[in-house]
């Protein structure tokens, strides 16, 4: 099946503010101590009868787009690469130098999953999580497969 990303408007701010309350703990995303909302992003968004199946968002500051959310509610379907391929060739046409993400230590998913699209990792962020809780409380003590949340990976695909 062939998905078309469609890019976020200002009237999908609503809802992406509660799609992010639902999969992501609040309105508000955080790496490295940088403090993302919804409306200071650009995004593309999957739907499936009138529903958000696939969702990206990412900020191009200079010549650097950084990923900082990407979900992908139907596994398995291509949905996560269509929704990265895309943010990949927005930065090339905004001329960037690179696309980065920030990912958790537990997330040994996204970790792989970005690997295989030609992303590496090129930094650990020891403690950023701890931190980052500090302005997210709701952020939990416990990640994906009972690993401990506490450290940030920093992936990136140069281009």
């Amino acid at each position: 099946m062939t998905f078309k990303p469609r890019q976020l408007t200002p009237d999908d701010l609503p809802r992406l503010r509660q799609f992010w309350v639902e999969h992501w703990g609040g309105e508000i995303m955080i790496t490295r101590g940088n403090i993302y909302r919804p409306e200071q992003l650009d995004g593309f968004v999957v739907e499936e009868d009138g529903e958000w199946i696939g969702l990206v968002t990412f900020i191009i500051t200079g010549d650097e787009c950084e990923i900082t959310s990407l979900d992908s509610l139907r596994e398995g379907k291509s949905i996560g690469s269509t929704l990265s391929n895309k943010v990949i060739e927005e930065a090339r046409k905004k001329k960037c130098r690179r696309v980065f993400l920030i990912t958790t230590n537990d997330n040994l998913y996204a970790l792989g999953f970005y690997q295989r699209r030609g992303f590496e990792l090129v930094a650990v962020h020891r403690g950023a999580v701890n931190e980052s809780r500090k302005i997210k409380p709701t952020i939990p003590m416990m990640g994906s497969n009972n690993i401990p949340l506490r450290d940030e990976i920093e992936l990136e695909m140069v281009l």
